[in-house]
């Protein structure tokens, strides 16, 4: 005679068969791939400048995980910048009402070094590139000064790093500093990359440690300051190097596809475990599931890690140039570090919300609100292809309290990594991804826009 308890497990319904959103991201929850991919990114290959021996090794690294992972891959190149970093030294000079001593800074992607014995000047502070046209520049180092405290004033703080480089020297400045672009430091400088076009006059670019930045500030105030500034970086010429593109075919239109990108560079301070380890690993992760989904999408899912997005944008470029005649009916990436998925946000046409609303609805289970929110923005390494098609994108919005703490510093270190928000995020990242190459529909796409104004 059978146990009461074995009577009942017999009369039990059988269990329900995952839906396929628990097939798809249940792994990503559970399995801890994501975090072992970042963690291996960031131990193993470590910074990855473009242009530099690391990175080099990161294009095989990746080449690597997707031959693991059994989704064709191959390499597009890509003609780089070389930049390279050097010594970097910079002090305030001794005067009223002040000792003077070292700076905690750090050289700016594609900043001139100084001449043999440094640079040593007058510093005049400016807060904005439109003040910068009528400030006594000339024979000066400019200051950059900003008050970004959170994330929302990272583009006004990264104008000015990025742009006013450039725009100082043609007005006859002899270097540039500005405050870190950050919301946390412990005198740790973020660098990020100097614009210098074809015919600018590069100069010697730093960033400086938020510290340091409000104590020159106050100085300035106070009277006049002197900085001696020296710099050994140097520019080389380009240098071969590659995106790292996989594909799975679309079983009914292979012909459309859905991209997910991120990149693989990095500055050279840290092992970019944020930026971009973490979207790296969550692309890869994303290949790996889809991967073994049966039946497959119905539209080709392409992932690509761009090559040189912290200096130049190379890769980018050159992969909108050559996949310019193809049908992506949209585009994601991720570039947002590894913080919990919060919201979806796109750019699309009209009925955009209407189709992507039922597509979200499971993220809910992720803690993530599942109404779509229109808007402008769209990640760095997609605007070149964007601009030259109407091209939908759909963006993992996730929390960026923390992000710009460490960004672009020899901060960005793997323990900063929250395991569980990444999981999450890999998961929606996912899903994302999926449901725009399974759905019978595709996004509207924008209207295309003019080419932005040159500087």
């Amino acid at each position: 005679m059978l146990a009461p308890l074995a009577l009942l497990l017999l009369a039990a319904p059988p269990p329900a068969a995952p839906s396929t959103f628990e097939s798809l991201v249940g792994r990503a929850l559970t399995d801890g791939a994501t975090l072992a991919t970042v963690t291996d990114l960031a131990d193993r290959i470590g910074p990855r400048l473009v242009g530099s021996d690391g990175a080099a090794e990161a294009v095989r690294w990746a080449v690597a995980q997707f031959q693991t992972a059994g989704v064709p891959v191959r390499t597009e190149r890509v003609k780089v910048a070389r930049w390279i970093r050097g010594e970097e030294r910079g002090e305030v000079l001794r005067g009223p009402g002040r000792q003077g001593g070292p700076l905690a800074l750090t050289a700016l992607g594609g900043s001139a070094p100084t001449p043999a014995g440094g640079v040593e000047a007058e510093v005049v502070e400016v807060t904005s590139l439109a003040a910068l046209a009528t400030a006594p520049v000339e024979g000066r180092i400019v200051y950059f000064h900003h008050r970004m405290s959170s994330w929302e004033g990272y583009g006004e703080a990264s104008e000015l790093r990025s742009y006013g480089p450039a725009e100082a020297a043609a007005r006859g400045a002899v270097a540039t500093m500005v405050r870190s672009a950050a919301t946390g430091s412990l005198r740790s400088p973020h660098t990020g990359a100097a614009v210098f076009r074809a015919g600018d006059r590069p100069i010697p670019a730093v960033a400086l440690a938020t510290e340091d930045g409000d104590a020159l500030h106050r100085w300035l105030q106070a009277g006049p300051v002197r900085v001696r500034l020296q710099l050994g970086c140097r520019t080389e010429p380009d240098v071969e190097s590659a995106n790292v593109v996989a594909e799975i075919r679309g079983r009914e239109k292979p012909a459309e596809v859905v991209l997910l990108g991120a990149h693989l560079d990095s500055w050279d301070l840290a092992v970019g475990a944020q930026d971009d380890g973490a979207g790296v690993a969550m692309v890869l992760e994303t290949a790996r599931l889809i991967s073994r989904m049966r039946p497959g999408p119905r539209r080709t899912v392409r992932f690509v890690l761009f090559m040189g997005e912290e200096h130049g944008g190379a890769g980018a470029s050159a992969y909108a140039d050559a996949h310019a005649s193809e049908v992506h009916v949209a585009a994601l990436e991720s570039d947002a570090g590894a913080g919990r998925p919060l919201w979806i946000y796109f750019r699309g046409g009209e009925g955009s919300e209407s189709f992507l609303a039922p597509l979200l609805h499971p993220l809910a289970a992720l803690g993530v609100d599942p109404i779509p929110r229109k808007h402008t923005l769209y990640g760095e390494d997609l605007k070149a292809l964007a601009r030259k098609r109407g091209l939908p994108t759909v963006h993992l919005w996730q929390d960026p309290s923390h992000y710009f703490d460490v960004h672009h510093s020899a901060a960005d270190t793997l323990d900063k990594i929250d395991p569980v928000a990444l999981a999450r995020s890999a998961a929606a990242t996912a899903w994302l991804t999926w449901s725009l190459a399974d759905a019978a529909g595709t996004l509207a796409p924008p209207p295309i826009e003019p080419p932005p104004p040159a500087r």
